[in-house]
């Protein structure tokens, strides 16, 4: 995507994204007085730029709007000199007012995909039909209280099945100065059983009735998911978030649910707390022998359902890892699967691309309306959408939200939009959805993967731990460094698009990834190192 060859063969060392734009990305630290050639102009730079920020094309008088992925982004607070780094000192986030229009419809046209129409990847296909990307056991509280019992369950299962990846605690032996053998091997007695992964939260009393409704809604919609074949759940017995409110929730979510689903109520348990725990662990046990039964089998690449997010973003953000993800998204849809994508407080700035695209009118309104009433939210408390960059986005080259929302949005690629839907709806099982969630990592990609994404493709520049409990989480990186310094935790590279590597040559290697996540021959870096991160979204500003 970059310009890679300029004077001899150098590397160049800005970049413009996109022809009407006023600003140019630094690709490496500028200094003071350096002078910079590119596409046959000269710019003279007048206040050091650091890798990954922008500096001015041209001069700018207070007040006037810039431009960066074709988009406004910010509005000049000062003047700004041709050549000078463009800050939080002299640009503030400017966002135009978006209103419904009668226009053309939206055309299109897809990748080519050809090269992966006819491939299959190892799916687990559920009763119903749907198809999951692995297969899990789930066990999670009803309310907070119940988080104790939830841990004691992970001791007691995890290590003894196979499925605890690191022990820290032998670690800290070993420092005390014990001899530590090598542990032995587990053998997985449910191998067709993929994880007994655990849920723990803060929810389910002592706040709102919407809020244990809203807890139950997604704990229900994990339930349910295809990639979960049964559930243990634990109840205290006097909490907001009672097993009924549960059961109905799981009801409207699927009225056909018919998983495994073993509940226990402590304050109805007589006999104590142990008696109840040896009963959990004897009959998931034999619900696991059950879940074992499953086996992976051939199924279209139509069963993908991939979400996409960013988090801990950069400034290559926006034009190396994002693009590519927003081409694997069209790639998908292409295929006949589907794709969500999220974050509304980053698409402040890009709603007119956005409306443009839905396929249905009632969908443009309902996106509209979503985003007045988050910001509205917002508003009320004494914040913005504006507030969203976070010191490392600023430090790393988004410095104001449209700037970010303007990268950020590329995740989705360039399809048409099917549908709208709000946190932890169901979305379409074919096209492109965008769904109402916070920019937070892990409140993010909870209702991710609660609306049926079964692979995440996750984002990053400056590198961040999120993982889900359920579904596959892949850290793609930005650029190389962060690739290098944090390989525990990327799973993709996508530094060479800032190299000069054709786009569709790193998406395709991207898709490859995911077909091979979702077949569960690559497990992804997050799922080694058990970050199982759940965080429901309250409905309270977080942006």
């Amino acid at each position: 995507m970059a310009d890679t060859i300029a004077n001899g063969g150098a590397p160049q060392k800005v970049l413009r994204i996109h022809a009407d734009d006023d600003m140019l990305v630094a690709l490496d630290d500028l200094a003071t007085g350096e002078v910079i050639q590119y596409e046959g102009d000269s710019y003279l730079i007048s206040s050091p730029v650091p890798r990954k920020h922008k500096f001015a094309r041209r001069a700018f008088a207070a007040g006037e709007i810039l431009k960066l992925y074709g988009v406004p982004v910010g509005r000049a607070t000062q003047p700004i000199k041709r050549g000078e780094a463009v800050t939080t000192e002299n640009l503030e986030h400017y966002a135009a007012e978006v209103e419904i229009a009668q226009g053309q419809p939206y055309r299109w046209t897809p990748p080519d995909v050809s090269a992966w129409q006819a491939q299959t990847f190892a799916g687990v296909v559920r009763a119903d039909g749907r198809i999951g990307t692995a297969n899990h056991w789930l066990i999670f509280p009803l309310v907070f209280c119940e988080n104790r019992n939830v841990e004691h369950l992970r001791d007691a299962l995890e290590k003894p099945l196979g499925y605890a990846s690191d022990d820290l605690a032998a670690f800290t032996l070993s420092l005390l100065g014990e001899d530590m053998a090598a542990p032995k091997p587990v053998t997985r007695p449910f191998p067709n059983v993929d994880g007994v992964r655990m849920i723990t939260h803060n929810g389910g009393c002592g706040g709102t009735r919407a809020d244990a409704r809203e807890l139950c809604k997604i704990l229900a919609a994990y339930a349910d998911h295809p990639n979960v074949a049964g559930v243990t759940v634990f109840s205290l017995g006097c909490q907001n978030a009672q097993i009924g409110m549960f059961q109905e929730a799981l009801q409207r979510q699927n009225p056909n649910f018919d998983k495994p689903l073993l509940v226990y109520e402590q304050q109805k348990w007589d006999g104590g707390e142990r008696a109840m725990m040896q009963a959990v662990v004897k009959d998931t046990l034999a619900a696991l022998a059950q879940a074992n039964q499953v086996q992976r089998q051939p199924v279209p690449l139509s069963a993908l359902k991939i979400g996409v997010k960013c988090g801990g973003s950069d400034g290559f953000s926006g034009i190396s890892a994002n693009p590519t993800m927003g081409l694997v998204s069209d790639m998908v849809v292409s295929l006949g699967g589907s794709s969500i994508l999220a974050e509304f407080p980053e698409l402040c700035g890009v709603e007119a691309n956005l409306i443009e695209r839905c396929v249905h009118d009632d969908d443009k309104r309902r996106f509209l309306g979503l985003m007045r009433d988050f910001e509205a939210k917002a508003l009320a408390v004494g914040t913005h959408f504006a507030d969203n960059p976070s010191p490392g986005n600023i430090r790393d080259g988004l410095i104001t939200d449209a700037m970010k929302s303007a990268g950020a949005s590329k995740k989705g690629g360039s399809s048409p939009i099917v549908a709208v839907r709000d946190y932890g709806e169901p979305t379409p099982d074919q096209g492109l959805s965008l769904l109402c969630t916070p920019g937070n990592d892990v409140e993010s990609v909870t209702g991710i993967v609660a609306s049926g994404a079964n692979v995440v493709l996750f984002s990053t520049g400056l590198g961040t731990p999120t993982g889900n409990p359920i579904v596959p989480v892949l850290k793609i990186a930005s650029n190389s460094r962060v690739a290098q310094r944090q390989a525990d935790l990327i799973d993709f590279d996508c530094g060479p698009v800032i190299e000069g590597q054709p786009l569709p040559s790193v998406a395709g290697q991207l898709l490859d990834l995911v077909v091979a996540t979702a077949g569960g021959q690559y497990q992804a870096k997050a799922d080694r190192l058990q970050q199982y991160d759940f965080i429901f979204w309250r409905r309270d500003i977080s942006l």
